[in-house]
């Protein structure tokens, strides 16, 4: 059994470094759970190669300021600590602007939740952001999904603020 960690971690955690845990939690080819350890055995893996697995993995910037971040935080949190809790629960910068006009929008009377965003996307407000500007066509193509994926993991009543990214 994990023990996970008591205080919310994934706030220490820069972006880029949550989103390459991310992969490797969700690669299927792995099956021993993922511990700080790992992780900074896989970005000096990459280091020490020609970067093929780094462009597999989304195009990822790895770099030594990763390592570095790794070994602060096994330093603070320990190699056996499990990756997972470093994960940053936030929304991509497209479905943060998203967020954002629904929540500044004077006709939404309460909080949105996760719910509110997905009926806002599929009722065509990513297309009409997209006529604003305020969302490029190519942002569009993920928001569905991401939306999908966070109602999975945290429920559809869950607030949309809290995956607000702020950047």
């Amino acid at each position: 059994m994990t023990i996970r960690n008591s205080i919310d971690v994934a706030n220490r955690v820069s972006p880029e470094l949550s989103a390459l845990i991310e992969t490797l939690i969700n690669d299927t080819e792995l099956e021993q759970p993922i511990t700080l350890a790992s992780v900074r055995a896989f970005v000096t893996g990459l280091l020490s190669t020609a970067y093929t697995e780094a462009e597999k993995l989304h195009h990822f910037d790895i770099n030594e300021s990763l390592l570095d971040e790794l070994d602060a935080l096994i330093e603070e949190f320990d190699e056996i600590a499990s990756a997972i809790d470093f994960v940053q629960d936030i929304a991509s910068e497209a479905l943060s602007r998203v967020i954002e006009t629904i929540m500044n929008d004077d006709n939404q009377l309460a909080p949105p939740t996760l719910e509110t965003v997905r009926d806002a996307i599929t009722s065509g407000l990513s297309a009409s952001l997209i006529g604003t500007g305020t969302l490029e066509e190519d942002e569009d193509d993920t928001l569905l999904a991401e939306i999908e994926a966070l109602i999975d993991s945290y429920g559809a009543d869950a607030l949309a603020e809290e995956f607000l990214r702020y950047e």
